[in-house]
């Protein structure tokens, strides 16, 4: 007998589908901060129509949409369906997912109950006349953005899409991994490849605006993928290396110039000359990174208001500016004598169709893009993640909420292969299209010293170095550094761990805030809660094999003692070398307490 109900990350046997489901809501009633306006409840399983599919959703990834749909503005999502004629008070939001197909409508053919899919947002009516005909359904009066303008997205135990949503999972992915890239990689694909004669072309100078963003960190890697050039703009030097890392030529940080905002009037000569002066910097900077005087033939934008004057100007005659969005405001400004005189293109996107959707997806299945995951919450945090979008305090590149999926660091069923060039960029040099090897998933082969397999409380450093969640981050870096530690487990005032805090979250907390700010923020705004850990008695084989799974060095070794945890030690990469080398683990002598 089917039950009612399944409790969250109990997954229920395949192809059974309870007539309820949890699922994170938006009502009218709490429009407001992410913080108060979601709730989880329990709300039935939507019915299919005869092209729609539901997925067991395992993870979903995190976007402003959302943090739109829970403000009630710039659109009242559950108003404008309503006026639509659909009934539900609520809005379950969540634009991208990874799961497992439970149920399929009568006329799909194109997946079936038990295949592992990633989910693009872009819906439309599959009958419209326009589609029908052949048009790209990006321009259909139907287009619709799965779960912000539509109902029933990732933020619930069960989804419901259409069938030309649903692409294969990349196999060497975790399921947070999958959740985590298709909204902004799509978006930026179709922005760079989707527009004829303007599509990235080998050795292009792409120029992309807020490089460490979501959009930003797949722009860059679709642009080197392609063979062009991309250099990044940030808005603070604790993006640059991570930039750097993920392909870029050259990183320009825009806090080096101050000609931003809308263009003065062409009358305006005092002001004209100024704003001219400063642009023409900028690009004095893009030659000096390219080492000759070559203009951006694509410009990627997203700020709009602010950045648009400097982005036409810089563009390359015959160039295009191609844009997303505009994150500091609508009204741009343009001097038409370059546009017209420089025969420019300014270009409108809007996320992808299928087919675009789909290459980008073969880009990550070859491992010529990285989904850029930054941070992944558990279930109960979804409100907490978006606050940080909201609060403009999360990480560089992208979040994942764990949603059916148990625990980080599952669904991984193949080994990532050599990535293969495409037919753009055959003629680049190989080494640049194959993965390094830590990318790779192997059964782990022990060293001679290790052969015994040990348990890890033989191996592990035992101490660990803590801080308290409530303490400001400027006193966990004074911590980090006296104690030469590259992070701390994070205790609550009885001292059990909630998470961890590393280097490398206390740098990235800066990003460009102002002193008042960071005074404010303590370790709690950017921990990575929850540990990757193990407990002491696990094997070293294990261990491995989970460090090399999830891409992590180090695991916090820990006892349980009910539904809480004690950290007890840590098991590390350095300390197996160190077992190999029969070197004694070093003990921090009067490690910092619990503050």
């Amino acid at each position: 007998m089917v039950r009612r109900l399944y409790e969250i990350k109990e997954q229920p046997p395949m192809g059974e589908v309870p007539e309820q489901m949890y699922a994170w809501t938006v009502r009218k009633e709490r429009y407001g901060e992410p913080r108060e306006a979601w709730r989880l409840e329990v709300v039935d399983v939507p019915m299919l129509g005869e092209h729609d599919v539901l997925v067991y959703v395992m993870a979903a990834g995190v976007n402003y949409n959302n943090v739109w749909a829970g403000l009630g503005v710039p659109m009242d999502v559950i108003a404008a369906r309503n006026k639509a004629g659909e009934s539900e008070a609520f809005h379950i939001g969540g634009s991208d997912a990874s799961g497992i197909v439970y149920r399929v409508g009568s006329k799909v053919k194109n997946v079936r109950v038990g295949d592992e899919v990633v989910l693009h947002c872009g819906q439309w009516d599959m009958m419209c006349p326009y589609v029908v005909s052949g048009g790209d359904p990006m321009f259909s009066p139907s287009f619709q953005i799965w779960g912000y303008e539509t109902n029933y997205g990732s933020f619930a135990q069960f989804t419901r899409v259409r069938s030309e949503q649903c692409l294969p999972k990349p196999k060497h992915l975790t399921w947070e991994e999958a959740a985590a890239y298709m909204l902004v990689g799509a978006t930026a694909y179709r922005m760079l490849l989707g527009w004829g004669e303007h599509s990235v072309r080998k050795d292009d100078v792409v120029l992309v605006w807020g490089g460490a963003g979501g959009l930003g960190s797949m722009a860059i890697q679709i642009a080197k993928a392609k063979g062009a050039i991309p250099i990044a703009v940030v808005s603070s030097e604790s993006k640059r290396e991570y930039c750097m890392s993920l392909g870029a030529k050259g990183v320009i940080n825009r806090k080096d110039f101050d000609h931003w905002g809308m263009l003065p009037h062409w009358k305006d000569e005092v002001g004209y000359s100024r704003w001219l002066k400063g642009v023409r910097n900028f690009g004095r900077a893009i030659w000096d990174i390219l080492g000759e005087r070559r203009n951006p033939r694509i410009v990627f934008e997203h700020p709009g208001e602010s950045t648009i004057p400097t982005s036409m100007f810089v563009c390359d005659t015959g160039g295009m500016v191609v844009i997303c969005a505009g994150t500091t405001g609508y009204n741009a400004t343009v001097d038409l004598r370059y546009l017209w005189m420089r025969q420019k293109s300014l270009q409108g996107s809007h996320f992808a169709n299928t087919e675009q959707s789909a290459g980008f997806n073969q880009l990550v299945m070859e491992g010529l893009v990285d989904p850029c995951l930054s941070k992944t919450f558990a279930n109960e945090e979804l409100p907490d993640a978006h606050q940080l979008m909201y609060e403009n305090k999360h990480p560089h590149g992208n979040m994942a909420i764990l949603i059916g999926a148990p625990m980080e660091g599952l669904g991984v069923s193949a080994a990532l292969q050599k990535a293969r060039a495409s037919a753009t960029i055959e003629a680049s040099a190989p080494e640049e299209f194959y993965i390094p090897p830590h990318r790779e998933i192997a059964e782990p082969r022990l060293p001679q010293s290790l052969e015994d397999d040990p348990v890890v409380s033989e191996v592990m450093r035992p101490d660990v170095v803590t801080c308290a969640s409530h303490i400001s981050i400027r006193e966990a870096a004074r911590m980090l550094y006296e104690y030469d530690v590259q992070g701390m487990v994070v205790t609550d005032p009885e001292g059990w761990a909630v998470g961890v805090v590393s280097q490398t979250d206390v740098v990235l907390a800066r990003q460009g805030r102002s002193d008042p700010e960071m005074d404010k923020l303590t370790v709690a705004d950017v921990m990575t809660p929850r540990l990757i850990g193990c407990r002491p008695h696990t094997r070293v084989s294990e261990a491995i094999t989970k460090m090399t799974r999830m891409k992590v060095h180090r695991l916090v070794v820990v006892e349980e003692h009910g539904d809480k945890l004690k950290a007890v030690g840590l098991m590390s990469m350095r300390a197996i070398v160190r077992r190999m080398a029969g070197v004694p683990q070093p003990i921090h002598h009067g490690s910092p307490p619990t503050r």
